[in-house]
């Protein structure tokens, strides 16, 4: 039989490379629930999934509703197919939103080029009309 593995604050703090701070937030939101023993925060395997889960939505870019919505989905859903329809809409969503602001920062970038062509064009023809005066 499997002993129940027990995680404090600080071993998921290390564990993840994410502050003591940051889990009490993800708590404060409603996203994670350890047990309590006074003051002391005992975290369980399922918590420890938890914030890996919290974790890997906030790197693909989700809000923490969408995540807590994926949460709630893996929580009660037994059927994993409605989670996974659900993560692969967001996924698709945000994928969209990076295209789009990709396609500004290049055309931003490309604007940025041009205005730097002109300006470096127009110091070397006012530098030219320096050195011609003297």
């Amino acid at each position: 039989m499997k002993k129940n593995v027990t995680y404090s604050i600080s071993d998921l703090a290390k564990h993840f490379d994410v502050t003591t701070r940051t889990i009490r937030f993800y708590e404060d939101q409603g996203l994670l629930s350890p047990e309590r023993k006074n003051t002391v925060r005992i975290y369980n395997d399922r918590d420890r999934v938890r914030l890996q889960l919290i974790l890997r939505g906030k790197r693909l870019g989700f809000s923490l509703a969408e995540i807590k919505e994926t949460l709630k989905l893996y929580d009660s859903t037994p059927d994993k197919k409605i989670q996974l329809e659900y993560v692969l809409n967001v996924i698709n969503t945000h994928r969209k939103e990076l295209l789009e602001k990709q396609k500004d920062i290049k055309r931003t970038l490309a604007d940025m080029k041009k205005v730097e062509q002109k300006i470096i064009k127009r110091l070397e023809t006012l530098n030219n009309k320096q050195r011609s005066h003297s």
